[in-house]
């Protein structure tokens, strides 16, 4: 069973979306710098990997290979190409929960365009919690399953839910703690941009 099943809540008022570089990963403490305007919940901890700091704005993200919900391996660079919001996220966290609605809707007006939404849990109960949770929230977007919290922890995902949005050249170009409506216009925008950047670069090649 998970260890940490509490909720930290916070109040705070500074955006979610962070558009720039980030300072210190507070979340490693259970707070959550500042960046979320919902309560988050902690990450489970894992005893065999040390703590080595999460991926930077601006670097390339770390790829991984994970179990979807149909038993097939897929890896983050499978999506290259693609705008990714890398999200992490678990069945028990009820920010993730909340956000999930707001995901979906994005999804299904975006994916079209290029944007591929990758959640990955940490239940380690795997797909017997996250097929259900699917289902009932109707769910389309790939789910992965991080049971042993390996890639959640390369990430420096200490806090959930966490996303990151990476460029269809693998960089990481925002960084998200906790949960936010990702339908609102805001948000919409920020991924808008990030989709028309490859857009503009081919044109001015041109």
């Amino acid at each position: 069973m998970l260890s940490v099943l509490k909720a930290t809540f916070t109040h705070l008022s500074k955006p979610a979306l962070l558009l720039g570089g980030v300072g210190a990963f507070c979340a490693l403490l259970g707070c959550d710098s500042g960046y979320s305007e919902s309560p988050q919940a902690e990450a489970p901890p894992s005893r065999s990997i040390a703590y080595q700091g999460r991926p930077r704005v601006g670097s390339l993200a770390p790829d991984f290979r994970l179990m979807d919900l149909h038993g097939k391996s897929v890896s983050l660079s499978d999506y290259r190409g693609k705008v990714i919001l890398l999200n992490f996220w678990a069945t028990w966290c009820g920010p993730c929960r909340v956000e999930m609605p707001a995901m979906e809707a994005l999804y299904r007006s975006m994916h079209s365009k290029g944007l591929e939404i990758v959640a990955v849990s940490v239940d380690q109960q795997g797909p017997a919690v996250t097929r259900p949770f699917q289902e009932a929230m109707g769910l389309s977007f790939p789910i992965l399953h991080d049971q042993d919290y390996q890639v959640g922890l390369t990430y420096g995902a200490r806090t959930l839910p966490m996303t990151f949005a990476i460029d269809r050249k693998g960089i990481i170009r925002q960084v998200v703690f906790g949960s936010r409506d990702w339908n609102s216009p805001e948000a919409r925008r920020g991924i808008a941009e990030v989709l028309q950047e490859a857009t503009r670069e081919s044109s001015q090649r041109m």
